[in-house]
């Protein structure tokens, strides 16, 4: 059907900067929000930042002024720079996307990727 795929975690420094992608592919008519969440251990998942189809955009406070949400709709991607990273950003970092498979789908599927692990070292 539809998958998300995301790369560009990994281990960073603090201070630092990690790029997220996330590629929608298969049966896709139109996406509207996209967003990356996060889960650190022991704790529940949290949006970071969203962006709607036009380009709107929100953060989570604890991440505003250092990453920027921004997506390729002609790719049906979305990205996740993330500056000035503290340890505290360390966690798995999860793509949202609300996609319509048809024309007639007015309820879009809320899907999500697997997860990619975010560490940042102090």
């Amino acid at each position: 059907q539809v998958q998300l795929v995301e790369s560009g975690g990994g281990l960073v420094q603090a201070g630092g900067s990690l790029r997220l992608s996330c590629a929608a592919s298969g049966n896709i008519f139109s996406i509207n929000a996209m967003g990356w969440y996060r889960q650190a251990p022991g704790k529940q998942r949290e949006l970071v930042a969203g962006i709607s189809s036009g380009g709107t955009t929100n953060y989570a406070d604890s991440v505003k002024g250092r990453f920027t949400i921004s997506r390729d709709n002609a790719k049906n991607t979305v990205y996740l720079q993330m500056n000035s990273l503290k340890p505290e950003d360390t966690a798995v970092y999860y793509c949202n996307a609300d996609v319509r498979h048809t024309v007639l789908q007015h309820i879009p599927s809320s899907l999500w990727g697997q997860g990619t692990q975010v560490t940042v070292s102090s």
